[in-house]
């Protein structure tokens, strides 16, 4: 079971901190329910998702196991059990981690997931959390397959954790300068003058039509200023238009990664665009904009 709550925190005003630390957040909290057996595994998917999505987007992150507190609640058996799965279940995955002797919750052992901001300071975003207290306040159980009530464990885990503390990581990480596939705006249509309008909003219109995120500067503006209000703007592709490229039925095509790339069809940038956007390619910049 999953959804996106907001939580409340009352954070001390001397803590709060832009989008990373808020008191009122977005969390992709879920809960998986299963056996003790099923742990392991259990840990290993979640673990795997966590993971395919960090390195989507080209994050740098370690974990940490925290173990035990004083103040607890459960058996020995069970958190012994608990912490061997979650330690096995990351070595099994090859993941480095750091162990925090006695920082787990009240109610059961957990792995944190530390992301790296743009600058080297670090945020816990995911989370994989046991917890055995909720099925037995809850009352909760299955049929095992010996016909007898056992009581389930339960894990709680978030992925994001604060939606809004990944947003800002995210910013940070990208300078604003977000992969094509991320941009809010991937492509600015630039008619050279007045006289190109028309054809621009044709450019525009099919760029739409195929889901491409595109805006047209209808402003009568030199062409350098556009170019250069889009550059500062980290708008990824900006496509020039005007009698040359109307006749041919073309555009002039220059990005945010390799400044000026010449004419092409506009089927053809329409088909590199969206093959850039499907495998959420990450451009490297080759050649700096002045």
């Amino acid at each position: 079971m999953g959804e996106l709550g907001l939580v409340h925190r009352h954070e001390k005003s001397g803590q709060l901190h832009g989008l990373m630390r808020v008191r009122c957040f977005t969390q992709d909290d879920a809960h998986i329910f299963m056996t003790p057996d099923q742990i392991k595994d259990e840990i290993k998917g979640v673990a795997g998702l966590i993971n395919e999505v960090y390195s989507l987007f080209g994050f740098k992150y370690h974990v940490e196991l925290s173990t035990r507190p004083e103040d607890s609640m459960g058996s020995d058996e069970d958190w012994e059990m608990a912490t061997d799965a979650l330690r096995g279940a990351l070595d099994d995955l090859g993941l480095p981690y750091v162990v925090n002797e006695g920082d787990g919750a009240f109610y059961g052992p957990k792995i944190d997931f530390h992301l790296e901001d743009s600058i080297g300071r670090t945020w816990q975003c995911g989370t994989i959390q046991l917890d055995f207290q909720l099925p037995l306040r809850f009352e909760l159980e299955y049929t095992g397959a010996d016909g007898e009530k056992h009581r389930p464990i339960m894990i709680h885990r978030v992925v994001f954790g604060s939606i809004e503390r990944f947003i800002g990581i995210l910013i940070e990480h990208f300078a604003g300068a977000f992969p094509t596939w991320l941009a809010p705006v991937q492509v600015k249509v630039l008619p050279i003058s007045d006289k190109y309008l028309e054809y621009g909003q044709s450019v525009l219109d099919q760029l739409n039509a195929a889901g491409i995120r595109a805006e047209i500067d209808t402003r009568a503006e030199k062409i350098g200023y556009k170019i250069r209000e889009a550059q500062m703007k980290k708008i990824p592709y900006m496509l020039v238009v005007g009698a040359k490229e109307e006749e041919e039925k073309k555009v002039s095509v220059r990005s945010r990664f390799a400044g000026d790339e010449g004419q092409k069809g506009l089927e053809e940038f329409i088909a590199a665009i969206m093959e850039e956007t499907a495998k959420k390619e990450i451009r490297e910049v080759t050649k700096e904009e002045k």
